[in-house]
């Protein structure tokens, strides 16, 4: 549960889990057994998990095949890895978890705005690994229809309608599901080498058939909300520019729920501390590497040079975000941006 009196400004790196999924899963708890056991009780668990499968694909509006994983970052590995397909394609923005498996790949290079651009693909059949949605900047990616697309839609699953790419990466917990449980939407199964075990042959490892149930209830209870998103987004890009902030990727077609801003003369780690003092938790780039020194590759890739780069944060939104608190927080940066500006005088 979330601190009381504390603003949660960091859903792009989780968001808490609905009381539908809570519910779900401890149901499936309750009465957990194996589904690849085969008696009575096996055989109920299977049924419970495939029915979950069906909900995600209705949810989803996906009508192809759904292998469950331990979540996006292990969906992206299976496709990058065991994909029939050439060549391997990758932006220069993906996340850490697509650098990480894919670090032969070729770089696909972003315009100033984090657009990615596609004239450098080339050979037979190449897989191409292109998000649907930064998880750092929220800027959305054209679609890649002329190729062998691998779309990580962990930012955007359950907000926004999925792409028709060949392979789809989604994770539950980024739309108020458990932890610990994703998906690898496949197109056509007969494109993906199988590896043997469950998952009709493509992923080994007993099912979490309680994970699964909490993934299901989380999509179906999921409220339209991207309107108010987009109303607060577009308030808070304002207020920023006004109290001498630069909205980073402006002139893009962006995500409501992610914004990045940067604070020139402030370090992002100063601003954490400050608005984690004041209640407000926010992230510098994505949760996989704030905590270390790092730069953002992201902003890099965009051209933003080291120093600029280390003054921004990551502001994101849930369902739960209220006109309220992001006034509280607009409030905090604003004396954050004088008090900076009045020690550099």
């Amino acid at each position: 549960m979330l601190l009381s009196n504390r603003i949660y400004l960091d859903h792009a790196a989780t968001t808490p889990m609905l009381p539908q999924a809570i519910a779900a899963m401890a149901d499936g708890l309750a009465r957990w057994a194996n589904p690849s056991s085969p008696h009575a009780e096996g055989r109920a668990a299977r049924a419970a998990l495939e029915d979950a499968r069906a909900r995600i694909k209705a949810a989803l509006g996906w009508d192809g095949a759904l292998i469950f994983t331990s979540g996006a970052s292990e969906a992206l590995a299976i496709a990058l890895g065991r994909a029939k397909a050439g060549r391997r394609f990758v932006s220069a923005v993906e996340h850490d978890a697509v650098r990480r498996t894919a670090a032969d790949a070729d770089i696909l290079p972003v315009d100033a705005d984090g657009v990615v651009d596609l004239a450098a693909i080339h050979g037979d059949r190449p897989l191409i690994a292109v998000q649907v949605v930064n998880n750092e900047t929220g800027v959305v990616q054209p679609p890649v229809s002329s190729h062998f697309w691998l779309a990580d839609a962990a930012q955007a699953a359950g907000k926004i309608a999925l792409p028709d790419a060949d392979f789809v990466a989604v994770s539950a917990h980024k739309l108020g599901g458990p932890p610990g449980i994703g998906a690898l939407l496949i197109r056509d199964l007969a494109a993906l080498e199988a590896s043997g075990g469950q998952e009709q042959g493509y992923r080994a490892g007993t099912e979490n058939l309680p994970a699964a149930l909490g993934f299901a209830a989380a999509l179906e209870a999921g409220e339209a909300w991207m309107d108010r998103a987009a109303e607060l987004r577009a308030r808070l890009d304002t207020a920023i520019e006004a109290a001498g902030g630069i909205v980073v990727a402006r002139n893009a077609s962006r995500l409501p729920t992610i914004a990045s801003y940067r604070m020139p003369g402030a370090a992002a780690t100063a601003q954490l501390i400050q608005f984690d003092l004041a209640g407000i938790a926010v992230s510098a780039g994505s949760a996989c590497s704030s905590g270390s020194l790092k730069s953002s590759h992201v902003l890099a890739a965009m051209g933003w040079n080291e120093a600029a780069a280390r003054e921004v944060v990551r502001v994101s939104f849930g369902p739960s975000t209220t006109s309220d608190e992001l006034d509280r927080f607009i409030a905090e940066w604003t004396k954050i941006a004088r008090n900076t500006r009045t020690r550099a005088a």
